[in-house]
């Protein structure tokens, strides 16, 4: 039987997302099964799981291999749509969504918490770093859910791999670009960084020491796997691992390109 946003609030709450929480979401919406009323209906319960005191946070990546500072990303926060799925697709069109002013990291938020997620992530230097939406829900000890995809999907690894300055996370040179806002206005970007594309991670090799910290707490929402995870103590973890190691988040056949700093 397709699941109503009822049993899916119900399962959300189960799976450890609680009222009050303000939580960033990274979805799959197939691989929950059946769903009356798809995409919106996920939202719903997420929502109707956090209440009114609550927020949910959807990634709207919208950057590409291309970009750089001889092309730099184009972006609409009104248009430009996402490539992380169905469900922040939806997020974003909402009525009451805000959605925060970043070239290629923007995220959707809808709540309690929206308008402070989302301000002032043009003026970051980094697509994630300190001040951006995910540095943010940290201070709002906020948590994080994977539902129905891995620890590859997880945005905030690439926030510790920005504080932590893993070598292999931002392009070299700054960029300047402008952007349109939500209401149709230009607003300007100067000397922020992009990210670097193509360095393979492998954010898997964390999950049992995450579980075994108490960091992240597996659960099932119809026929997803869904992870929740504390947003402070994951950035915890991995900072302090990639001080020791500052590859320590790349994939081992490509750690022999570069070379460990000083």
């Amino acid at each position: 039987m397709a699941l109503n946003v009822q049993d899916l609030a119900e399962s959300f709450q189960d799976a450890g997302i609680e009222r009050g929480d303000h939580i960033l979401v990274h979805s799959s919406l197939s691989s929950l099964g059946s769903v009356e009323g798809g995409a919106d209906a996920v939202i719903d319960a997420l929502l109707m799981a956090v209440g009114e005191l609550g927020t949910a946070i959807f990634p709207t990546l919208t950057g590409c291999p291309d970009d750089s500072r001889e092309r730099p990303p184009v972006f609409d926060a009104r248009h430009s749509r996402c490539w992380t799925g169905r469900i922040p697709e939806a997020a974003r069109s909402r009525d009451g969504a805000v959605r925060s002013l970043h070239p290629t990291h923007s995220v959707a938020a809808i709540g309690k918490l929206a308008k402070w997620i989302t301000a002032g992530h043009e003026l970051v230097r980094t697509p994630c770093g300190y001040g951006s939406p995910y540095d943010k829900l940290g201070d709002a000890a906020g948590k994080i859910a994977l539902v129905g995809v891995t620890q590859a999907a997880n945005t905030s690894f690439h926030l510790a791999e920005e504080i932590a300055g893993a070598p292999y996370v931002l392009l070299p040179d700054p960029v300047d670009l402008s952007l349109i806002d939500s209401t149709g206005a230009e607003a300007q970007m100067r000397g922020t960084y992009l990210h670097r594309w193509g360095p393979k991670r492998d954010y898997e090799i964390f999950e049992h020491a995450m579980i075994d910290y108490g960091i992240c707490r597996v659960g099932k929402v119809g026929d997803a796997a869904v992870r929740v995870m504390d947003a402070m103590l994951l950035r915890t973890l991995l900072v302090r691992k990639l001080l020791d190691d500052p590859l320590a988040t790349l994939a081992l056949e490509e750690r022999a390109g570069w070379i460990r700093p000083a």
